[in-house]
């Protein structure tokens, strides 16, 4: 059974068994949530425009994870009338259940829209793109729903679906999937990493799509600016990462991911462009090797990995466009410990220091080193990692230091609108902290 990293793995998987849509005016539209991350591989792949083509599963009303159909924008609808009548859903039942779900939809087409219009795609290639179908419901309603809005042609792709299901998708031309089990059990079991995906990071992964089909030759391309991966000498070996600086930027936030991310992630993609508005230039960078990611030892290893910043930060002060910008570091997870650890060497050329859910105890030895000023942003309802929090800004005595609590957020800040109050929190502590001072350079004490 072929089993997925993660959302981002499935994605270039499937870009492979895409390419006979290449010189195909296309058009690739992610199912929210958890089928965005794997359509915006597949459009960066294809070269083709992002959206999404939302629509919502209509549950058996004592089952709601049970789907008896689904609904689309412009009012179509599919029913499983087998279902309806297995599950013995009265016509009023089944209206309420519309009403309710027609209602989330309208609501959740304006939020991820933001604004921006709808691709067109009248007499073009529309790519229906999900994480994985069961029973295909709610692919059937995107399907007609990319028809009903003048596709000339619609094909559905995903990463694993059941056999049987495959033979039984009428609505697209052309259905492909990369992994048809014939025992199937859930879609997630696909997957190493199935963590839910976020609007915020839906929002995201569209504005990124957006802003790079329209400047299709970004890398340095607009009055200046610098947007291209990098690779970075690290010692005995190189480190992969994303550098993208806006011209006349005073700061470049480095961002430490946690275990199990890296710069592709849609929350770090999310937090780098709230600091790109406020013209901060960010380095979105990977600590471990491909090779490496896999050797848990590694992954916890606090003082490689905060070498490894070190490396990441003696590069930037190489570089033409970044030598004069102060450095800040964003850490999440064990990022978090990682960035504290590399603050607190001697000669340490950073400003300010974020964590977000961080786990700062991992540098505890540290901590009373650390003269930059940080600010610890955690979730309200992550009790563990928020009291672990509030112990290490007890140890964090030689700096300026605050800690900011997220009511409601959870460890991976998944609730809505929470990660926007971290990304915000961020972006003033650096715009405060990156435009004043010299880096390493001791700011005062704790506030707060």
């Amino acid at each position: 059974m072929l089993v997925f990293e993660d959302r981002l793995d499935a994605g270039r998987h499937l870009v492979g068994k895409l390419d006979f849509l290449r010189g195909e005016d296309v058009v690739v539209l992610g199912l929210p949530r958890g089928g965005v991350p794997v359509a915006a591989v597949v459009a960066e792949g294809l070269r083709a425009p992002l959206d999404v083509i939302v629509v919502r599963k209509l549950g058996v009303p004592f089952q709601p994870e049970l789907a008896m159909g689904a609904i689309g924008e412009g009012g179509l609808r599919v029913v499983d009338r087998a279902m309806v009548a297995r599950a013995r859903v009265t016509d009023d039942e089944l209206e309420a259940v519309e009403g309710r779900e027609r209602a989330v939809l309208d609501a959740r087409v304006e939020r991820l829209r933001r604004g921006r219009p709808r691709v067109d795609l009248r007499g073009r290639v529309a790519v229906v793109v999900d994480d994985g179908i069961a029973t295909g419901s709610t692919a059937r309603v995107a399907c007609l729903v990319a028809r009903q809005l003048g596709a000339r042609r619609v094909v559905l792709a995903v990463p694993v679906a059941p056999a049987d299901t495959l033979g039984h998708l009428p609505e697209a031309e052309t259905v492909v999937c990369v992994s048809a089990p014939r025992y199937f059990r859930a879609v997630g079991a696909h997957y190493e990493d199935f963590s839910p995906t976020t609007d915020d990071e839906v929002i995201a992964l569209l504005e990124q799509a957006d802003r790079r089909f329209r400047l299709p030759d970004a890398v340095g391309s607009s009055d200046g600016d610098t947007d291209e991966d990098v690779v970075i000498p690290a010692g005995r070996v190189a480190i992969e990462g994303h550098l993208r600086v806006p011209q006349g930027a005073s700061g470049v936030v480095v961002f430490a991911h946690g275990s199990g991310s890296s710069r592709h992630s849609p929350r770090s993609r999310y937090v780098a462009d709230v600091l790109h508005a406020a013209g901060l230039g960010t380095l979105l960078l990977d600590l471990l090797t491909p090779e490496e990611e896999h050797d848990r030892r590694k992954v916890f290893d606090i003082p490689l990995l905060a070498g490894r910043l070190g490396f990441a930060t003696g590069w930037l002060g190489t570089r033409h466009d970044t030598a004069a910008c102060r450095v800040g570091y964003f850490g999440a997870s064990t990022g978090a410990g990682a960035a504290l650890w590399a603050a607190a060497e001697p000669d340490a050329r950073v400003a300010a220091v974020v964590s977000r859910g961080g786990r700062p105890d991992l540098a505890a030895p540290r901590l009373k080193d650390v003269r930059v000023p940080t600010l610890l942003v955690v979730g309200g309802a992550d009790d563990v990692v928020l009291e672990l929090n509030r112990q290490a800004r007890e140890d964090l005595s030689g700096c300026t230091s605050e800690l900011a609590m997220v009511p409601g957020a959870t460890h991976l800040f998944e609730e809505p609108g929470t990660l926007a109050q971290a990304a915000l929190l961020a972006r003033a502590w650096f715009v405060r902290h990156l435009a004043e001072g010299r880096a390493g350079e001791a700011t005062g004490r704790r506030s707060g």
